[in-house]
């Protein structure tokens, strides 16, 4: 997709401008997501945070230090994928968002998900992933059972695997679990490889889960 296209210029500003919920009483700057347009890999949170909220990017504080360690630790740049929230705008005193807030906000995400196409969605967090299980049909668990596995899913007819792997938050307030998301990236890292490697082939992203 072209990033100048009218049809992301338009969500962009919708998002920009919205009043759907009452997030946008407290928000500095709502904080659409950025990176590639033209990416196969898709990364979601759960919402902005404070240093989120003050710049308008996605993971800028030390979660998302973490992330792109992360990402450059499996070869991959950050500017190469997309990275997003399911909320655009960050919740008062960084608490969950309400179910009102997550309804009126997932429009706008399931938009950049048709517009973008991804072929894998990493959810990073329990509840990033409750959500893009639910609106895809599927049943969630929980983050210990189910994290480092893909799962096959349609999201608006965009078909898609759903990745779960732990927030980088969690990882920064329990150093134990660092081992275990760096050993998810690392599976995604093989995935990508392949991917990569067969690109020139009818294999997809989809044949390697």
């Amino acid at each position: 997709m072209n990033p100048s296209s009218d049809e992301w210029r338009r969500l962009i500003e919708e998002i920009m401008k919205c009043r759907k919920c009452p997030l946008y009483k407290y928000r500095r700057n709502p904080v659409p997501g950025e990176g590639s347009l033209e990416t196969d890999i898709m990364f979601v949170g759960e919402a902005p945070g404070a240093r989120e909220d003050e710049t308008g990017r996605p993971f800028v504080g030390s979660a998302g230090k973490l992330l792109t360690k992360l990402l450059e630790g499996i070869g991959i740049r950050r500017k190469d994928v997309f990275i997003t929230n399911i909320v655009k705008c960050r919740p008062p005193r960084n608490r969950d968002p309400t179910d009102e807030e997550i309804n009126a906000c997932l429009p706008y995400l399931i938009r950049q998900i048709k517009l973008i196409k991804p072929r894998v969605i990493v959810a990073l967090g329990r509840h990033a992933a409750r959500v893009l299980f639910r609106i895809s049909g599927l049943r969630w668990e929980n983050m210990s059972r189910m994290h480092g596995r893909g799962y096959d899913a349609y999201i608006d007819n965009i078909h898609v695997k759903i990745y779960p792997t732990y927030h980088p938050a969690a990882a920064l307030y329990y150093p134990k679990l660092l081992p275990v998301l760096e050993e998810d990236f690392n599976k995604l890292k093989d995935i990508i490889t392949r991917v990569r490697r067969d690109k020139t082939s009818k294999k997809t992203i989809l044949d390697y889960f």
